[in-house]
């Protein structure tokens, strides 16, 4: 760009006060020279200024970092040291992540988090923060819940800026309002960012709208993973017509959801859609029936982190994603 610009000042004459140039449409132009002065003058200021945004945008490992400096500082003025904030990852995919979240991950002392928080997102933490990973599956916790609250307590009380990074959102199945309590009763300072819950990301990655005029009027997330020491389901009554369910970590249970559905009225031939690692590249999506979901489950060895979404908004899903294929082609 500044070679362009140089050029066409550099063909000029000067004619006593004045200096007159030819521009690409071949009309006769003149400028004071005081004026071409201050111009040449700004835009080389212009250019050094950009040239020094452009060094100082970027990070050690020479990647755009997304969000500049100044925005960054004022995302986070209020992550102090000895503070604690409980925020979402998302389901996976970088683009989900929050302004906020992807600061704090660029300013944090040290990172505590979970197995549902994606290689991509844990890419983007700086190489030399600190990192407690605290995963969990269902039956095999790698750290107890009361330990985990421990060691937040323990890394804010050492000074650090202490986030806490959770998959999806921190308040939906992610027990963040436990730990948030504890925190609290324990004196420490927190702040909460919620997350892209999986249900919306895996709804937006795999053209499946949770709601749908005349089709579905309501969404409800429910749990099939219970507290530990409890057994069986939520005994609450699930199924509603024109209403969309989404269950989250419920592939160990999906026979008995399945059975307890039908149970309440349910259409055995009801659409079900099982969402394995959604919006991440790896994503797998298999659509099948109520009356068929164990089996399906089982035929492809369907593995967690996986959701399940039942209702008629799941035979959408066709129809929108041919949808899409045409305006590809026509863009083509």
């Amino acid at each position: 760009m500044w070679n362009q610009l140089w050029f066409l000042y550099s063909r000029t004459e000067t004619y006593g006060s004045c200096r007159s140039g030819t521009g690409r449409g071949g009309c006769m132009m003149s400028i004071p020279r005081t004026l071409t002065s201050r111009v040449t003058t700004s835009l080389m200021q212009g250019w050094q200024q950009l040239q020094a945004f452009l060094s100082s945008s970027r990070d050690v490992t020479g990647h755009d970092v997304v969000i500049g400096r100044q925005l960054a500082s004022r995302l986070t003025r209020d992550f102090l040291p000895g503070h604690v904030w409980l925020v979402g990852a998302g389901p996976g995919d970088l683009s989900m992540l929050s302004m906020g979240v992807y600061a704090a991950l660029k300013v944090a002392d040290v990172i505590v988090y979970d197995r549902l928080v994606s290689d991509a997102i844990l890419a983007e933490v700086p190489v030399t923060t600190e990192r407690y990973y605290v995963g969990k599956s269902a039956g095999h916790h790698s750290v107890p819940q009361a330990q985990i609250e421990t060691k937040l307590i323990e890394l804010a009380e050492r000074g650090l800026r202490v986030l806490r990074l959770k998959g999806g959102d921190p308040f939906v199945f992610g027990r963040g309002g436990e730990e948030l309590m504890h925190l609290l009763e324990a004196g420490v300072p927190c702040k909460v960012l919620p997350g892209i819950t999986a249900a919306a990301g895996c709804a937006a990655s795999t053209s499946i709208p949770l709601t749908y005029r005349g089709i579905a009027q309501s969404c409800r997330f429910i749990t099939g993973h219970l507290q530990e020491g409890k057994e069986g389901l939520d005994l609450s009554q699930w199924y509603q017509p024109s209403q969309t369910l989404v269950f989250y970590m419920g592939l160990a249970q999906a026979g008995a959801i399945a059975a307890k559905l039908m149970s309440e009225g349910a259409a055995s031939d009801l659409p079900v859609a099982i969402v394995e690692r959604g919006s991440q590249p790896d994503q797998k999506v298999w659509e099948t029936t109520l009356e068929q979901l164990e089996s399906t489950i089982q035929q492809h060895g369907c593995q967690s982190p996986a959701l399940l979404i039942v209702g008629e908004v799941v035979a959408l899903r066709q129809k929108l994603m041919a949808c899409r294929s045409e305006v590809v082609t026509a863009a083509v």
